[in-house]
């Protein structure tokens, strides 16, 4: 019985997918449950699991092929597992019937000390020629194997694997080219941004933030958050998540999105979180942000993570969002202008923290600092709006008391 292997159902927000790669091939024996193909949208990489035991029939949608919501891709045939096990089972029982026995006919005869010494070598005793009576395997013909396996030359180092980025990497003076087509996730990441800055009235505005009382309460209680909330670390971006909420709380506008002609007031916060994976930057969505306790915080990070390294995210896990931190610092930022992901109005950069010195009450001090950054959709944010927006984030951060009492 044939049984039709279908793309997922997709979401309203995606229209199709690409088929991105088949893991069995026609014929091979599949088990309820294994991964067969992965599907690309433009926001994940969904898997398609069998849904019976059996072998792997006629695949309809090759890779490359543009699929749509519940297309067939392919069949499983039912029950041919059944008939390929015994086959597969059979041909090891074949090959140790065809082994010879350790004592049978074609088992070299040997010495004893030609045996013991040709095992501490690692020498095959089957590959030495024995010049013995009979062809028996001496001592000395052992010992000049050994000699001539130190004589050859050393093999040449395996060269490393290639790495997991698209990217190809040329020898020095190459004059080729490659040419690999864009991921769906890449195209879209570069269509979204295109028509954010061609429909925006896009601006950005900095600022810098004093992270000294941030990295101090770290330091002093990042051990004891790690031990009482079983294994999550105590990060700075659980920080700039609360001090955003807390901020949002207060400048609403920022908070919000334009549909048409009407402004959306969001009365939650749901922020999304850049984090970088293999297949480009995804922005995984902390729901009702505002009603979580840096640890919460903190463990939905980490989850996050894990799961872009893994390509596990899920469609609603990178779908919504009002507001979007990025953290450039990350890799070494000193200073960027993010761009705003629509329909939101609003974007915050983190960058790197350097010491530098500042003028503090009229004495030059050494401080740990972060350059801020806020682009924003001057259509809806006034740029005095988000200017003290960025100020109210600087200022609950260099003092995070004010983030439990509220003020």
């Amino acid at each position: 019985m044939a049984i039709e292997i279908k793309a997922p159902s997709f979401p309203e927000s995606v229209a199709d997918g690409t088929v991105a790669t088949w893991h069995k091939k026609p014929g091979e024996a599949v088990k309820r449950d294994d991964l067969i193909v992965d599907i690309e949208t433009d926001k994940v990489v969904l898997e398609v699991l069998a849904e019976a035991d059996g072998v792997l029939g006629a695949i309809i949608a090759e890779e490359g092929a543009t699929v749509l919501s519940n297309q067939v891709l392919g069949s499983i045939e039912e029950g041919g597992a059944a008939a390929a096990a015994p086959a597969a089972a059979a041909a090891p029982a074949a090959a140790q019937a065809a082994a010879p026995a350790a004592s049978g006919e074609d088992d070299p005869v040997a010495a004893p000390a030609a045996r013991k010494l040709a095992e501490e070598n690692g020498i095959n005793i089957a590959s030495v020629a024995g010049t013995g009576k009979g062809g028996r395997v001496t001592k000395e013909d052992v010992v000049a194997a050994v000699a001539a396996k130190k004589a050859a030359p050393a093999a040449a180092p395996a060269k490393p694997a290639a790495p997991a980025a698209a990217a190809p990497v040329f020898a020095a003076g190459d004059r080729v080219e490659k040419r690999v087509p864009m991921t769906r996730v890449r195209a879209t990441v570069a269509k979204r941004l295109v028509e954010a800055q061609s429909n925006m009235a896009m601006l950005t505005t900095f600022n810098e933030v004093d992270m000294t009382e941030v990295m101090a309460l770290r330091s002093k209680y990042k051990d004891l958050f790690e031990k009482s909330h079983n294994g999550v670390r105590l990060g700075f971006m659980s920080f700039f998540v609360k001090a955003a909420t807390e901020a949002l709380k207060r400048f609403p506008a920022v908070n919000a999105s334009i549909d048409g002609s009407d402004i959306v007031y969001h009365g939650y916060a749901d922020i999304g979180v850049a984090v970088s994976s293999d297949r480009g930057l995804v922005v995984p969505v902390l729901r009702n942000a505002e009603l979580m306790s840096l640890a919460e915080i903190e463990g939905g990070i980490a989850t996050f993570g894990k799961k872009a390294r893994d390509g596990k995210l899920s469609i609603e896990e990178m779908t919504g969002g009002t507001f979007t931190i990025t953290n450039g610092g990350t890799f070494g930022s000193m200073m960027s202008t993010p761009i705003v992901n629509p329909p939101q109005a609003a974007i915050l950069g983190m960058h790197n923290i350097l010491q530098r010195p500042m003028a503090v009450n009229g004495q030059v001090v050494i401080r740990p600092m972060m350059y801020l950054a806020l682009s924003y959709d001057h259509r809806l944010i006034d740029g005095k709006e988000a200017v003290t927006f960025l100020v109210t984030i600087k200022n609950l951060l260099e003092d995070p008391a004010r983030l439990l009492l509220d003020i």
